[in-house]
């Protein structure tokens, strides 16, 4: 069998030019303050983790990047399939007031009550400002290390999109996350993110095959951070 045989046996590879390349990610609520103290929380999915370090994507002009920039502190609140009623009411809600003519045209409205409007209970963080979400079983308390503004290459968009290198700190979880016997592990046949694909949500299935990565213990990644 020739190449040309092996590749007419697969479905064809088309071209397309989406203006979004949202294949799946957790959602996240990011929870910030101004530096006037004044709480704000945004959903997003624009999130990824290296080790405990975070990347954000956030629009520059957004309340949680400028609250970010102005104080460096954020809590990543990793909200469940459970809670998608709570993250859909902050869609179309916006920190900033004059809500910018792009986004009004779209629906935008401002909205200073965000926690409020979600239906989410603020309690206080550990170390860091910005407020936890109470019904939320995952809470990461984060500082700012570094911004790096994206799209340089593009005169018109540059600047328009900060990545936020965030290092996580305090990890506070609900207990019936906790994997038995481990008490620092999450188990992951308990937690069930949120997940946003191509502006729609989603939840996990069941684990559909056993994982060859899963048999490294976690903490080796610890060991490996530490330089050990």
């Amino acid at each position: 069998m020739t190449l040309a045989d092996t590749a007419s046996s697969h479905p064809s590879l088309v071209d397309i030019d989406p203006a979004i390349l949202y294949f799946g990610t957790p959602v996240a609520l990011i929870s910030t303050v101004s530096g006037s103290g004044h709480p704000n929380v945004t959903p997003m999915s624009s999130v990824f983790w290296l080790g405990r370090t975070a990347l954000l994507g956030l629009a520059a002009r957004s309340q949680a990047a400028m609250n970010l920039t102005e104080t460096g502190e954020c809590v990543i609140v990793l909200p469940s399939s459970d809670q998608v009623e709570a993250v859909d009411r902050l869609a179309l809600t916006t920190g900033r007031n004059p809500v910018s003519e792009r986004k009004a045209a779209v629906g935008y409205a401002f909205e200073r009550d965000k926690f409020g409007r979600a239906g989410l209970t603020p309690v206080p963080s550990h170390g860091v400002r910005p407020f936890s979400a109470a019904e939320c079983p995952v809470n990461l308390e984060g500082r700012v290390v570094a911004l790096h503004p994206l799209e340089a290459d593009d005169p018109q968009a540059a600047g328009s999109i900060t990545a936020f290198e965030v290092k996580v700190g305090a990890v506070r979880i609900h207990e019936d996350l906790r994997m038995a016997g481990h008490p620092n592990r999450i188990d992951p046949d308990r937690w069930r993110p949120l997940i946003m694909s191509f502006q729609k949500f989603y939840g996990l299935t069941e684990q559909v095959h056993p994982s060859r990565l899963s048999t490294i213990s976690e903490e080796w990644y610890r060991r490996r951070r530490s330089g050990r």
